[in-house]
């Protein structure tokens, strides 16, 4: 893939973000595989390509949105359905998963009948004016020790404020449908799953206990990509997610859950062009035509490490790597081992940024970011 990587790059220019389906449709399948019990919603803010949610359409995936917009990137797809089956695909197959909803939204798609998330009071008497229709889902708030990104601090409810949350849903004439929560993107420490499970566990059968028919248990996010050989095993966690499913919660239940970087994070690289070299203090400084604003906004929001190889060998040194723009904070690197006597003109090579990388890149200092190239799409 690197060397073809170069030729498309001097074919179509750079910088060039490549997105290789094939691999989105092995890791769903991976996915699949390993958690045969588990519907996959793929969160779309990974990586919003309209192209990569039609690959995961096709090969039968659910979603995760969290807003509108990104509602309609999957309803694109149904204009084809007759009206019942739109309407049970939008039941069966997307989940609001933003606890935090605003109003507009709340009415636009309340005639769809939606499942949707919350974690506060508030949240359901909002839900209740202006999305009736929809059935609900408790976020819980549970151990995130280790992830890469947290999610704790914004999101989720107290475990034990969980069973008044549920008598206000069915007060306000709202269903609990079942809980969810979030161990933190990309979590290596296994743990996190075992005790968010168990504590999800306490709470479905006391709910159920007290005449609330909950059905869905959401295992959210958090899969970990192997971005280096100290990543544990997926097929790992797989084992265990299904075992203590099985031990924890009746057959009747549907397990789901929402594979985001999983998807995505290792079926696209990046090829950036040297713009310009400077020797600083002693440490050569490749300046390249994408950074922290663009392809590499991951560096910034999703604590992403980032790395970089050359083409061609040459006398190692350790080097920085910096953006285009005229920020100082546009540093994307600076500490990678690249070779020393690369030149203007020569191309640098980034594996496993599929991930919370062009979905959040933006335009600033006037720079559009990468063209985006598609394979076996």
């Amino acid at each position: 893939m690197k060397e073809r990587a170069l030729s498309l790059a001097r074919e179509h220019g750079t910088p060039l973000f490549i997105i290789d389906h094939d691999r989105i449709r092995e890791n769903y399948r991976t996915f699949k595989r390993h958690l045969p019990r588990v519907q996959a919603y793929y969160a779309v803010k990974a990586n919003s390509n309209q192209e990569i949610v039609k690959t995961l359409f096709d090969e039968g995936a659910s979603f995760d949105v969290a807003s509108y917009n990104e509602f309609m990137q999957v309803y694109e797809f149904l204009h084809h359905f007759e009206e019942k089956d739109k309407d049970f695909y939008i039941w069966d197959k997307i989940i609001f998963s933003n606890t935090i909803k605003d109003r507009d939204t709340l009415s636009k798609i309340r005639r769809y009948k939606p499942l949707v998330t919350f974690d506060n009071a508030d949240e359901l008497t909002k839900i209740q004016s202006h999305c009736d229709t929809a059935g609900v889902v408790l976020r819980l708030k549970v151990p995130d020790i280790g992830s890469q990104v947290e999610m704790s601090s914004k999101f989720g409810a107290e475990p034990g404020d969980a069973r008044a949350l549920i008598a206000r849903a069915a007060d306000l004439g709202l269903t609990v449908e079942g809980l969810s929560f979030h161990v933190g993107s990309q979590c290596t420490t296994f743990d996190n799953y075992t005790a968010a499970l168990d504590i999800a566990s306490q709470v479905f059968h006391d709910a159920r206990k007290k005449g609330h028919p909950l059905k869905i248990v959401d295992i959210g996010g958090g899969f970990p990509v192997p971005y280096d050989s100290r990543v544990p095993d997926f097929a790992k966690l797989g084992e265990i997610i299904e075992s203590e499913c099985t031990r924890l919660f009746p057959e009747d239940v549907e397990i789901i859950a929402e594979p985001g970087r999983f998807m995505v994070a290792t079926a696209a690289v990046l090829v950036s062009e040297i713009i310009g070299k400077a020797r600083r203090d002693g440490k050569v400084f490749y300046h390249i035509n994408d950074g922290v604003y663009h392809t590499f906004s991951g560096v910034v929001y999703d604590h992403w490490i980032p790395n970089f190889q050359a083409f061609r060998p040459g006398p190692m040194e350790v080097c920085a790597v910096v953006g285009p723009t005229c920020d100082s904070f546009d540093k994307v690197s600076l500490s990678e081992q690249l070779p020393a006597d690369l030149q203007i003109g020569e191309c640098l090579y980034t594996e496993n940024i599929g991930a919370y990388s062009t979905a959040s890149s933006t335009k600033f200092n006037g720079f559009e970011g990468a063209r985006i190239l598609h394979l076996h799409n």
